[in-house]
């Protein structure tokens, strides 16, 4: 769950608004001036909206979730990051009696611990590359180069780094005079570019890590294969040609990171299976208490072009269509 964002990211979209189907309600109540500016991992505390939940009683599916919500309608939850992995843990259990499925919800704020710990050793790769500075000249080179190749379009690139949190409302940094501090804003956040400052606010809940360094603290580094959107297909590629770049083959840890970085690439996109049932009636369609077990059986019948459409998404998505008629030209 990317907490970075806010609360409602276009009209009556984002973590503040639950689907249910031919309406949406508004999870927690909040007005939509708080929803559209305060950030998930920060906005709180909360609770749900008992009446919006209650009045959609008569949704067709309703009975297998809505339940399961209103169980905790008095708990009062720090931040709405700590109400959406708490209500999530509890969907998944009651749709899986079998205890097949062991899902693990994470955000933004583990990657934060991640990067922290990481930068509590002096001599660990994430360190160095941060810290020193000619380690972090060559990283912040490399940078650029991927935002002006052909992929450029897929790197995010809009704060420095790190993301600061203030107000309840996640901030752009940049990096000045060895500060990280909010541009145009001189009494902003202002946290000194060292590890001992950097890691505190990470732990304290004021930074936390760009996309870049989330992939490289959770997936890149400690090799964990990820999947998301069709852009993650890019970008995290280009976060593989980043580091690679980056890298010291002088130093013996980092030349075999990098010879395994140039074979073995770990993830792939998800969203290619374009399903006409939504997630949500095709959940309340399987029988109660064995849901995953029975989503298997349904798709090991399909093929995966049957599954994808011959991954039409892939194929229709004009991010990748316009990439790969640049690259048809260019051969």
């Amino acid at each position: 769950m990317g907490t970075t964002m806010t609360m409602e990211t276009i009209g009556r979209e984002g973590p503040g608004w639950l689907d249910v189907g031919d309406d949406k309600v508004n999870l927690f109540g909040m007005g939509r001036h708080k929803l559209c500016r305060k950030s998930a991992c920060a906005a709180g505390p909360v609770s749900l909206n008992k009446r919006a939940l209650e009045a959609v009683g008569d949704e067709t599916d309703a009975s297998r979730w809505l339940g399961t919500l209103l169980a905790s309608q008095n708990k009062v939850f720090g931040t709405a990051a700590d109400a959406l992995t708490a209500l999530n843990e509890d969907l998944v259990t009651n749709w899986d009696r079998s205890g097949m499925a062991l899902p693990v919800f994470i955000d933004d704020r583990l990657a934060a611990v991640a990067v922290a710990r990481h930068l509590e050793d002096d001599g660990s790769l994430l360190s160095k590359l941060l810290i020193e500075p000619a380690r972090r000249q060559r990283l912040e080179h490399a940078l650029q180069e991927a935002a002006s190749g052909p992929f450029g379009r897929f790197l995010p690139n809009a704060t420095d780094y790190f993301w600061g949190i203030r107000e309840q409302r996640v901030r752009k940094l940049v990096l000045k005079n060895g500060h990280l501090i909010e541009p145009d804003r001189p009494h902003g956040l202002s946290i000194p570019f060292e590890r001992p400052q950097l890691g505190q606010a990470l732990l304290d809940g004021v930074l936390l890590p760009n996309l870049f360094l989330m992939f490289l603290a959770l997936a890149i580094l400690p090799r964990v294969r990820v999947v998301g959107g069709l852009r993650q297909i890019g970008y995290v590629a280009l976060f593989h040609s980043i580091l690679l770049a980056a890298l010291d083959e002088n130093v013996p840890q980092e030349r075999d990171l990098a010879a395994e970085l140039q074979v073995r690439e770990n993830a792939w996109g998800t969203r290619v299976i374009d399903e006409k049932t939504s997630v949500r009636e095709q959940l309340a369609g399987l029988p109660e208490g064995a849901l995953f077990p029975d989503l298997l059986r349904q798709y090991r019948l399909r093929t995966f072009a049957e599954t994808t459409e011959d991954l039409k998404l892939v194929r229709e998505n004009a991010r990748w269509r316009k990439i790969g008629q640049a690259g048809i030209k260019a051969t």
